[in-house]
């Protein structure tokens, strides 16, 4: 490959266009109107405008990205995440166009899109899954019968999506019907599929995922887990690598069922399988996402690998550069998502202008952005600004330079997830990894985030307080001011 196409922008476009300028590889970007001046049109060597701001009229539009890629001769696309990246279909268009797509083939995409689908592709793999159905039901009755054998909670979730969208919880039988008819029709607005499936409700989960590598000659490794359990609304917000409660033994399992899971699709390209990790540690499989993910970077520190690159010469034909064995955990490293949304308002979104915006910078510290001082976050796209990441040797270590790290970040302008990613990140749950997918739930509201603030302010006012009258005491005499005891002496 000498030149491609990201169909993608902000960050994630940025990103994946500095791996392949590294690799020596020409790149093109794309880009809607509003769009038009943002930093990853500015980096790529070409960029081609695909139309108004809504994503429906420029990103989404499938026959446009491809022209774009006709019309500057780029012999790759990369999806990014997002928008096309797990459309099997545009998949298939890049191929039917003699354009190699970076990442999986389309039937693994079409099997993992489904999650009744990827449940059937992976039973007589032993991989261990969740009690329930496996079949797409909108009958109450037979709901009824099949939430009364797997016992009470029950999860409804749409068969299609994901994002937490046509996903409820059930606690009793009563519920059952009002909830059921809520997650067919969000499922139904959100993917025009109303398809859904009943399984039983891990009560405390962990959220692991795995992230795999396979090539195009059967070769598959595992990257190791990411712990992603801090969640708002079903969507990770703090994800770090590795998990602090996996045993060896649960982590070589784990990542073992993720490598049959790939295989169970035929799977090529760069992928992350999810498990639910249960209080009992015992995981259970929940789905594959069939590209990169937001928190790809906390991988590609622990273990020197960029994914990118991987993914690019997996597309190329190169057989993978390393075993299992040659790969191994080094530090941890955490993530931060910066949003532009209010933690005080709901995690509300907030549009404006970044009438300041200074990244933190030093050893141990990455930050993935989209975005320049000046410009204004668009009410059309996801209201994610970065992503904040840090690297230790230890996960006090990268915890603590995370803290420092939200302290340097200076945002105006837009209000933004910062101060919540620190809330995070100093509380005693996190810190000492007793935490699930119930953390905002259980430990976060608005009024313990400004508690925390005000407590923070009031020690630091009691602190200059004390070194004010500290030094008050001190006698101080300018420098250079001449003492006058030899003129008075008589």
């Amino acid at each position: 490959m000498k030149k491609i196409l990201v169909a993608n922008r902000g960050e994630i476009a940025l990103r994946v266009m500095k791996t392949i300028r590294k690799m020596g590889i020409k790149t093109v970007a794309v880009y809607s109107e509003v769009d038009r001046n943002a930093p990853h049109v500015k980096f790529a060597d070409e960029a081609v405008l695909l139309g108004n701001a809504p994503s429906s009229e420029s990103y989404l539009v499938m026959e446009k990205v491809i022209a774009a890629a006709k019309q500057t001769g780029a012999d790759g696309i990369h999806p990014g995440y997002g928008f096309l990246s797990e459309n099997a279909i545009f998949a298939k268009l890049v191929e039917k166009n003699g354009i190699t797509f970076i990442g999986p083939r389309p039937h693994a995409i079409e099997v993992m899109g489904n999650k009744l689908a990827a449940k059937e592709a992976v039973k007589s793999y032993d991989i261990p899954m969740v009690p329930g159905i496996e079949k797409a039901i909108t009958d109450k009755d037979l709901a009824k019968d099949v939430a009364k054998e797997i016992g009470f909670p029950i999860l409804i979730k749409a068969a299609a999506g994901g994002g937490g969208k046509g996903m409820r919880i059930v606690d009793n039988i009563e519920e059952l019907p009002e909830q059921m008819d809520r997650a067919i029709g969000e499922a139904v607005s959100a993917f025009g599929d109303g398809a859904v499936f009943i399984e039983k409700y891990v009560g405390s989960p962990r959220h692991i995922e795995i992230q795999v590598l396979a090539d195009t000659y059967g070769n598959v490794v595992h990257l190791f887990e990411r712990e992603c359990s801090v969640q708002r609304r079903h969507q990770k917000v703090v994800e770090e690598a590795p998990s602090c409660v996996l045993t060896p033994e649960i982590r070589e399992a784990m990542g073992a069922a993720a490598v049959r899971v790939a295989k169970a699709c035929d799977y090529v390209g760069a992928g992350t399988v999810e498990f639910l990790l249960d209080e009992n540690r015992k995981f259970y499989f929940l789905e594959m996402n069939t590209r990169l993910q937001v928190e790809h970077p906390v991988t590609e520190l622990i273990t020197g690998l960029d994914l990118v690159e991987q993914q690019i010469r997996i597309a190329r034909g190169e057989v993978l550069g390393f075993e299992q064995s040659d790969l191994s955990i080094k530090g941890h490293a955490v993530e931060v998502r910066v949003y532009a949304e209010d933690p005080l308002e709901n995690f509300m979104p907030s549009i404006g202008t970044l009438s300041t915006y200074k990244t933190p910078v030093g050893a141990g510290i990455r930050v993935d952005d989209g975005f320049e001082e000046g410009m204004t976050v668009p009410m059309y796209y996801d209201p994610m600004i970065s992503k904040l990441i840090t690297y230790g040797k230890t996960r006090e270590e990268a915890i603590q330079l995370m803290v420092q790290a939200i302290d340097d970040y200076r945002v105006e302008g837009v209000a933004t997830t910062l101060s919540f990613g620190k809330f995070v990140c100093k509380h005693e749950a996190f810190t000492s990894g007793d935490f699930d997918t119930h953390f905002v739930k259980n430990h976060y509201s608005p009024e313990a985030l400004t508690a925390k603030y005000d407590n923070e302010k009031r020690m630091a006012a009691l602190v200059g307080l004390k070194l004010y009258l500290e030094q008050k005491a001190v006698l101080k005499i300018p420098k250079g001011t001449p003492l006058n005891w030899k003129r008075n002496r008589s």
